[in-house]
Formats: structure tokens, C-alpha cells, sequence
């Protein structure tokens, strides 16, 4: 993933200070080949994860705020942040405009792979999307 990633952008600050580089562990092989993919092949642009002012946008634990808050509220909080899925920001471009390249050339894609529609990040995890299509679409 070197030079384009760290390791601490795609992990929770609590995984990565207790882990340090044994957190690759806990990130999916297809998640990672479909994100250097995408930062590599199709889009070539920097990708902001985890930065200063996110901390969950890659792997979340427990300790996050978002399935905190879930646990307050007694509510399921399942989610492909577990290893399967990433929120990134392309630098100099829309959420919008990189979804649409990613889709143009989803054939450089090695997996199945689902896109949140509707935000001003992109979401892509590389859950089951229980069709053969190469790309699925949701809303959060």
C-alpha cells in the first residue's frame, strides 16, 4: 500500500496506537487491492481517509464514537467499517465524479465491490453485494 497509504489512515486512532503495524490484520485482502486500485489505477489521485479531523473512515472498534452511540441508543451497529470498507475524499475532485470513474472502469476492478450513493465522500466496502453485477449501488 506503501507510498500511496498508511497504515494509521485506514484504522481507528484506538486499533493503531494499541497495534501499531499488526493492524494490517484486521483489513481485508480485496479491500485493499480494490483501494490501491482506485487510488493507483483509476482515479491516480490522492485519496484522504483517515486524517486529523476523521478518525473513522477506515476500520472503526468498538471504542469509536459511531458504534458508541449506537450501543447508547440499544441499536445494531453492523457495519463494513469492520475491515470491509473505507470513506475516502479524492483530492481535487467530487464524490460524485470519482464514483462515475470508478463505474467507467470498474473492469480494473479484481472484485465485487458496493458504492454509497447520495454523500460527499465515497463509500466502497466489498461486502457480498448478492448479485454478479461489479458494482452495486446503495443509500446510506
Amino acid at each position: 500500500m506503501q507510498p500511496f497509504f498508511a497504515l494509521n489512515e485506514l484504522v481507528c486512532p484506538h486499533v493503531y496506537e494499541r497495534d501499531g503495524q499488526l493492524a494490517w490484520r484486521y483489513l481485508n485482502t480485496d479491500l485493499l487491492e480494490c483501494l490501491l486500485i482506485i487510488r493507483r489505477d483509476i482515479l491516480a489521485v490522492p485519496l484522504i481517509v483517515n486524517d486529523k479531523s476523521h478518525t473513522q473512515r477506515g476500520y472503526r472498534c468498538n471504542l469509536c464514537s459511531l458504534p458508541k452511540e449506537a450501543t447508547k441508543k440499544n441499536k445494531l451497529y453492523a457495519t463494513a467499517h469492520f475491515g470491509q470498507a473505507v470513506d475516502f475524499v479524492p483530492k481535487g475532485m467530487t464524490a460524485e465524479e470519482a464514483r462515475k470513474r470508478i463505474a467507467e472502469k470498474k473492469d480494473l476492478l479484481p472484485c465485487n465491490i458496493r458504492l454509497e450513493q447520495g454523500t460527499t465522500w465515497v463509500h466502497f466496502d466489498t461486502y457480498d453485494n448478492g448479485t454478479n453485477d461489479k458494482i452495486t449501488y446503495f443509500k446510506g
